[in-house]
């Protein structure tokens, strides 16, 4: 719609988890390398957390683009809470034959399926997306079917990614033995002022900006009104994108940002999570 007017090769604020549009933060940097050595060093169970819209998807998103040819990768991005099917999901992502079997059939399949990507010296990775919505039995199916092991190694990698409730539901009593499997986690933070500021200039390279397109105080007041939160500054960007557009402005300004923003609070669709980079919590960030 916009893209032309801006010089633009394509929309720069989608909310897709689009990894050529990631941008490595010092926390972003640090959970990708953790994810990927947890992977090439074969280590016990990962978990990474993060707020909603922290780019959690987007960095899962970076890492499958990296992975090598003899990592067999499958991954859930629908969890159901009741976990009642949690092995004909586990099946779906690695594109087993799951219809009309027992549980017993799907577990000796699955099995079957880990050795035999051993044997041709393949390393096969489970990723869970959104796990915050497994509860404890579904955590504990999934950690009996990374029991097996050959020559002293778990033939099964197993990340999980959340949101920060994910963190609450392993303190359970009863995942003792998940959480002592647990060698690498990483908690992903809301970004700082002065990388959201940088966050909306690297999605507007990537996107073929040759020009300014947000004056620096308009950039400024998108980033705090984001709170840090990759998503958030998506919509409020591409918004502002669209009122310029409108108004015929090729470089936004306050003027339209503000529009943005009480149009947003008219609706009711300011973030209840969106913490002010003001407040005590955050001014360490800025």
């Amino acid at each position: 719609m916009y893209e032309q007017f801006f010089g633009l090769k394509e929309k720069p604020f989608t909310i897709l988890p689009d990894p050529s549009y990631l941008y490595m933060s010092k926390g972003h940097t640090k959970a990708l390398t953790l994810l990927r050595y947890s992977i090439i060093g074969r280590q016990g169970f990962t978990v990474i957390t993060g707020e909603i819209g922290a780019g959690k998807t987007t960095l899962i998103n970076r890492l499958l683009e990296d992975i090598n040819e003899d990592v067999t990768v499958g991954l859930l991005n629908f969890t159901d809470p009741g976990a009642a099917e949690l092995n004909e999901w586990v099946s779906m992502a690695f594109g087993l034959d799951y219809a009309g079997k027992s549980r017993v059939e799907l577990y000796e399949n699955f099995i079957s399926f880990l050795i035999s990507q051993y044997a041709q010296g393949k390393y096969t990775v489970l990723i869970v997306d959104e796990a915050q919505n497994l509860i404890i039995k579904g955590l504990e199916k999934i950690r009996m079917l990374s029991n097996v092991n050959a020559d002293k190694e778990h033939l099964l990698h197993l990340i999980l990614v959340g949101q920060p409730q994910l963190r609450d539901l392993l303190r359970a009593p009863d995942l003792v033995q998940f959480v002592q499997r647990v060698s690498v986690s990483y908690h992903l933070d809301s970004l700082s002022l002065r990388d959201s500021k940088a966050y909306i200039s690297h999605r507007l390279e990537v996107a073929g900006a040759t020009n300014r397109v947000f004056s620096p105080k308009a950039l400024k007041m998108l980033a705090e009104a984001g709170c840090g939160v990759p998503r958030i500054i998506n919509a409020l960007c591409d918004l502002a994108l669209v009122y310029g557009y409108s108004a015929g402005k090729k470089l936004i300004d306050v003027r339209i940002v503000k529009s943005v923003l009480e149009d947003r609070e008219k609706m009711g669709l300011q973030s209840r999570d969106c913490v002010p980079f003001s407040s005590p919590e955050r001014r360490a960030s800025i």
